[in-house]
């Protein structure tokens, strides 16, 4: 089987960091794009690092698949304008690049409860998010959708810090209907990511945190 090319954006992410070393591992891939504002300080043959602006962004890679890991919090992101630019504008702007480029697949992070109608500010930019990159002509698109997100970030986030140890205790309440609202976490994300990418259905696909968590 012939080897693919890869592009990800927001590798310098919890997520994004750790579908990077897997993708780079799977040795499916012989070509890995990675967009990024600093450097990753990884090196290995496959990879190639463009160190980009995403307001000054108009040009695309030759990536069969394309990961979108890019996400940020209100809090962080300053405002709500601010986090719109980057959950909703750039993951926009990189998949209308890709696609006029010829790409395939593309796979997205979004979140549970995702909807373009909600009345959460962040939940209808994730809604919109999906919406406008589905209507896209790729031959795939992926949505992912994960509850709570675990796993160690490089910045300090005091709640999340909090609320890990409690949700890893109340987790295996949720069962039923309410197992989609149990914490994943960001490796079966990643994990989820890859073999989707591997296992390629024409159409636009929605994988909840239920079926995420599978891949843990």
């Amino acid at each position: 089987m012939p080897l693919k090319t890869a592009l990800i954006v927001g590798a310098s992410g919890l997520t994004g960091n750790i579908l990077l070393k897997k993708i780079l591992d799977s040795k499916v891939y012989d070509k890995v794009y990675v967009y990024s504002r600093s450097s990753l300080n990884i090196i290995h043959p496959a990879l190639e690092e463009k160190l980009i602006d995403f307001d000054a962004l108009h040009d695309a890679v030759p990536a069969e698949d394309v990961f979108c890991c890019l996400g940020t919090t209100i809090k962080k992101a300053g405002s709500q304008e601010a986090f719109k630019k980057v959950d909703y504008g750039y993951p926009l702007k990189v998949a209308q690049l890709q696609s006029a480029a010829g790409s395939k697949n593309f796979l997205a992070i979004s979140a549970i409860g995702a909807s373009s109608t909600s009345s959460i500010f962040y939940s209808r930019v994730k809604g919109a998010m999906e919406e406008a990159i589905s209507a896209l002509p790729f031959q795939q698109v992926y949505i992912f959708r994960p509850s709570f997100i675990a796993g160690k970030r490089k910045e300090k986030r005091i709640a999340e810090e909090i609320a890990l140890p409690v949700l890893k205790l109340i987790n295996p309440l949720f069962i039923g209907p309410l197992k989609k609202y149990r914490s994943v976490s960001a490796e079966a994300i990643a994990n989820a990511m890859l073999y989707y990418a591997q296992h390629p259905e024409t159409g636009v696909h929605v994988i909840p945190s239920d079926e995420i968590l599978k891949f843990s």
